[in-house]
């Protein structure tokens, strides 16, 4: 299974793209991308494609922006408005990367339109929205899904989590996850990028990340924020960007978890971050580094499995593929959760806006 990374110089485009694997015929699951502002929509919909579903639409206020998706995805016929869209029966599901404080009430409207709904994270800046999103799902039936593709789109990542269930290292009971980013040219980002009220903060954006993984591989349905920290260590030109961001939290069952996101990857890496996650259970240890294994040749996709049996490294690049996306097609189609349950999105992104509201209490109180 031939596999391509695509981004490695910027976080923003990182867009994987894999051997293509439908699980329904052409035509069968009709999707729409809409709200352009992120490069991760590009990620989002290559996976929904692989997976058998047909891109009918895009839409985007900026017409360049519309130009740009269409060179990746020419099938996607531009849409007047986002109207248009969601007025379409044929639409089943619409795939989004609105600015951050955008995505809880376009994802709304878009439930009450009758679309299951497919953002990038973060999903929301504030806990007003995700009480809303919960209200609206329960409404509607509909679906609100979150691209946490730090997990769902890196092969080692998707495999780590099957090693687990097989019981490959006993119960996880403490995991360390690290985040990095590169920033690159200022000029680059859109202006959002740099105004809190947008992004959400630190933590609660790239640290979504970070919550989700946690949340999965412990098998933890709640857990508590016991501590959080963000910096402007370096950017004093940017004073609403946080460029370093910590926590630690614990899990209703026991498991812990520390984790580091920052805008601090040199330019001497030759990718746009060494994101590392480190899996302690009762019987072993994994090690996963998801992007580039430096000092050597390797990219990304590289496992470390470390348990009584012995010592193991799995290459798993163009091994795995990405499932999540045919099964969420199936959910969407069968309305069932097997790609990742509602709840779990939801709590995944509460835990991030608990650790971003506790760092900016600490923060103030300081």
């Amino acid at each position: 299974m031939a596999t391509e990374k695509s981004g490695a110089a910027d976080g923003m485009r990182y867009a994987p793209k894999g051997k293509p694997a439908p699980v329904v015929k052409p035509g069968e699951f009709v999707f729409a991308a809409a709200a352009l502002e992120h490069g991760h929509i590009y990620g989002q919909c290559n996976g929904l494609v692989e997976a058998g579903g047909a891109l009918k639409w895009v839409y985007d206020p900026d017409p360049a922006k519309v130009a740009e998706f269409q060179k990746s995805f020419p099938q996607a016929k531009p849409a007047r408005s986002l109207d248009e869209i969601l007025d379409d029966p044929e639409v089943r599901l619409l795939a989004a990367a609105a600015v951050p404080c955008e995505r809880g009430p376009l994802g709304c409207r878009a439930m009450r339109a009758g679309k299951d709904y497919f953002t990038d994270k973060t999903p929301f800046t504030s806990f007003e929205q995700l009480a809303e999103a919960r209200r609206t799902v329960a409404e509607t039936g509909r679906k609100y899904m979150v691209y946490y593709s730090e997990r769902l789109h890196v092969e080692c990542a998707m495999f780590a989590g099957e090693l687990i269930a097989r019981g490959a290292i006993g119960r996880v009971i403490h995991m360390l996850g690290l985040g990095p980013h590169r920033l690159g040219k200022p000029e680059s980002r859109p202006p959002w990028f740099f105004q809190k009220a947008k992004y959400g903060g630190i933590l609660c954006d790239i640290g979504s990340h970070q919550c989700e993984q946690f949340l999965h591989y412990t098998g933890n349905t709640e857990a508590k924020v016991a501590m959080a920290r963000v910096a402007n260590f370096a950017h004093p030109e940017f004073p609403e960007l946080e460029d370093f961001g910590e926590a630690a939290v614990v899990g209703a069952n026991g498991a812990s978890f520390y984790f580091r996101v920052d805008w601090f990857t040199p330019k001497g890496l030759r990718t746009w971050g060494d994101g590392r996650t480190l899996i302690l259970g009762t019987d072993g240890y994994i090690e996963l580094r998801k992007y580039v294994d430096i000092g050597t040749s390797r990219m990304g996709d590289q496992l470390f499995l470390v348990n009584d049996e012995g010592e193991r490294h799995l290459s798993l690049h163009g091994q795995v593929g990405y499932r999540f996306f045919g099964d969420l097609i199936l959910d969407c189609l069968h309305r069932t959760e097997k790609a990742m349950t509602q709840a779990h999105a939801f709590k995944a992104a509460e835990l991030c806006l608990q650790a971003q509201a506790t760092a900016d209490a600490a923060r103030g109180a300081a």
